[in-house]
Order: C-alpha cells, then sequence, then structure tokens
C-alpha cells in the first residue's frame, strides 16, 4: 500500500513503470559488478538494431539530480507511524529523524527544504516504488545488507542510524534476557531483516523460539496484546519508539539488553545513476561534517566570515589566496551544506531532535572523535 503525506501530480503508467523496471533491472544484474549503470544499459539494449531509438532515450535522460531539479521537489520514500522516525501529522506534515533527511536532500538539490513529496510506503513496496520511479530516494529505516544492495536494483548510501536488533517482552513477563525465553512465540514484521535473525539468534542461543510474522507493526501490537506473543522482536529503536506510544503505557514494556545483529539504517537510491546518489549521499555527510565543526541552524551565519579555510570552501563561499568558490561537481549547488545546516541542521540537531526524546543515546552513532562511528570524507 501506498500513501502520500501530500499533494502529488505524479501520474503512473503501467508501461512507464515498466519500462523503468526493465532498464533498472539490466543495471542490478550486470554479470561484472560494472557500476557504469548507463553504459550498460545501453549495451545490453543494443543487442537489437531494431532497438536505436531506445538506446538514444536512455543515453539522454541524464541524472536524476537534473530531473528534480526541474521538478522543483523531491519524492522521498517514508512511513507514517514509527514515532521518532517519521509520523505524519494532522495537517498532512511529516515529522521525525528520517522526515528531516529528506528535508536535508531536499535543502541540498532544490534548494528548499520543504520542497519534498513525502510518499508513505508499506514495507512490502518500498523497493518495489523506488525501482518504478514512484520515489526518488528511499529514506525509511531500512537496513543496508549484501543481498538488498545487490539484488534489489538499489544503492545504499551513508548510513544515518546504526541500530541493532533486539527483544521486546512484558514488563511482568519474567524474562531478564533472551537466553531466558525457551518455547516461545516470538513476533516480527514480515518481509524484514528480523525473521532471519531471530531463528538464528535463537540457534545461537539452543532455545526453541516460534517466529510469526506479520504484515505490520500494527499487526503485530494487536498480537502482542491479545498474548499471542511471547516477545516482540525488532530493530532497538524501533522497539523503543513502540514503546513510548504503547496503549497501556511504556512501563508496561521490557526491552531486553542483548542486541544480536547489526542493522544499518541507510538511504538508497535506484542503482545506475552515479550522480544522483552522489548527490545524496553528499547531503548526508554534511549534516555530519557540520557537527564536527561545530556549525549549527544557529550559528551558520557567523561561519560565512570565519578564518578557516575549509569551513569557508564547505559553506559554499570564497575561500583561500585566491578567494575561490568550489564546485566538485556533484551536481549541488556550491552552497548546499549552508542551506542544509540553515535550514534543517546539522547531525546532532536532527537527532537530538527526534530521538533523544526517545530516550535514545547517541553511542555508536555519535561522532567519530566521540568515538561513535560517524565520520565524513573531507570536503575539498
Amino acid at each position: 500500500m501506498i500513501r502520500r503525506g501530500r499533494a502529488s501530480t505524479l501520474k503512473r503508467t503501467v508501461g512507464a513503470a515498466m519500462a523503468l523496471g526493465l532498464i533498472v533491472g539490466a543495471c542490478s544484474s550486470d554479470d561484472d559488478g560494472d557500476s557504469g549503470g548507463g553504459d550498460t544499459v545501453a549495451d545490453s539494449v543494443a543487442t537489437d538494431d531494431t532497438t536505436e531509438d531506445t538506446v538514444a532515450v536512455v543515453q539522454s535522460d541524464g541524472s536524476k539530480v537534473d530531473a528534480v531539479k526541474s521538478a522543483g521537489t523531491v519524492k522521498c520514500g517514508t512511513r507514517d507511524a514509527l514515532p521518532g522516525f517519521a509520523v505524519l501529522q494532522p495537517d498532512g506534515s511529516h515529522v521525525g529523524f528520517d522526515s528531516d533527511f529528506c528535508r536535508v536532500i531536499a535543502a541540498a538539490v532544490v534548494g528548499d527544504a520543504e520542497a519534498v513529496d513525502h510518499v508513505d510506503l508499506e514495507t512490502a513496496d518500498r523497493f518495489t516504488a523506488l525501482q518504478s520511479g514512484e520515489v526518488d530516494v528511499l529514506v525509511r529505516n531500512t537496513t543496508w545488507t549484501a543481498t538488498r544492495d545487490g539484488a534489489e536494483g538499489a544503492t545504499f548510501l551513508q548510513t544515518t542510524y546504526y541500530d541493532g536488533q533486539g527483544m521486546m517482552v512484558n514488563a511482568d513477563s519474567g524474562f531478564a534476557s533472551t537466553s531466558d525465553m525457551d518455547g516461545v512465540i516470538v513476533c516480527v514484521a514480515q518481509g524484514t531483516t528480523t525473521e532471519g535473525n531471530a531463528r538464528s539468534e535463537a540457534a545461537r542461543l539452543g532455545v526453541d523460539w516460534e517466529v510469526r510474522s506479520f504484515d505490520s507493526n500494527e499487526l503485530i501490537q494487536e498480537a502482542f496484546i491479545a498474548g499471542q506473543c511471547d516477545g516482540w522482536s525488532s530493530d532497538a529503536s524501533q522497539l523503543v519508539a513502540i514503546r513510548s506510544e504503547f496503549p497501556s503505557g511504556p512501563d508496561s514494556l521490557l526491552i531486553l539488553p542483548e542486541v544480536f545483529s547489526k542493522e544499518p539504517l541507510a538511504p538508497l537510491v535506484a542503482d545506475g545513476d552515479t550522480a544522483w546518489a552522489q548527490a545524496v549521499n553528499w547531503a548526508i555527510l554534511a549534516t555530519i561534517q557540520a557537527e564536527e565543526w561545530g556549525i549549527t541552524s544557529a550559528n551558520v551565519d557567523d561561519f560565512l566570515t570565519s578564518d578557516n579555510d575549509s569551513i569557508l570552501t564547505f559553506l559554499g563561499q570564497p575561500a583561500g589566496d585566491e578567494g575561490a568558490v568550489l564546485d566538485p561537481g556533484l551536481g549541488l549547488p556550491t552552497d548546499f551544506a549552508y542551506q542544509i545546516v540553515k535550514q534543517v541542521g546539522n547531525y546532532g540537531e536532527i537527532f537530538d531532535r527526534h530521538l533523544t526524546p526517545l530516550g535514545l543515546q547517541r553511542g555508536v552513532n555519535a561522532l567519530w572523535t566521540d568515538g561513535g562511528l560517524l565520520y565524513s570524507p573531507p570536503y575539498r
């Protein structure tokens, strides 16, 4: 199911979706693993002399960077009911950590953080929506895995949240550890990495878990409340979000201490468009670099007169003895980082705005200078 939180003029046709699906499929099935998606498509189509016109269309389409600029809006695949990450408000707006990264991308590419068409996607629809062009980018707490990177026609980008799978139980269940849980029913969301992880963890612990999958978190919650689930397993951040708004209150639930998988949550774009992938990736990285330099939405204007040439370069200002403005060829305006920070904020601001109130700590999501994993390549 696909729902929109903002009116859209996008009109889909079956023929267009099928054609784009064929193009994406050709890119993602290249046996050589060539990252040059455009050339690969052209070569594969050109095997038949009757397809020369099709080749010309494919090669002249250009990057999605140009298409998004021309449209003046970013179609961002997200969700509508995960507290802290993406929640659809009564007025049609979206609020959350992932929602803000949709805005980060819009601020970078279009220059307007509010130029986002938030497209609410069910879990089972997210990759299809990306492959068909229904969305330009997916920012929907999606775990980066080898199979998804290789078989879903998708390119994962900079991780925005390093997560791991956990287990939630009723506070009065008597369970203090996952190793205490034997002969139980563990409920998970269907079509996610949690299914396989739960089975693997049960085998590792030498306990018996019946893993039941449901189409949505809403259905899991109904089953959990009805006593059909002894445990609810998902990404730890998602469990914290669900617990915060549980009908019987957060104190009625306990999240066990073990984290038993790596779940790097990252935005992704369709394979075959390196320029678009780079543009989105550097938009995300800019939030990390800004935090490292202490540049916030409140003080970014003060840094426009910094005596640090690296900061001036980053903000799209003249720098160095020659007073040059750097254009690294990313297809982004030279002041894209300034626009991101001014309109949305740095990574720490986004985290504190949406995830800190849930009780989530920075942990491995801290900057590398603070012992975390967040690190931006140099902007020069």
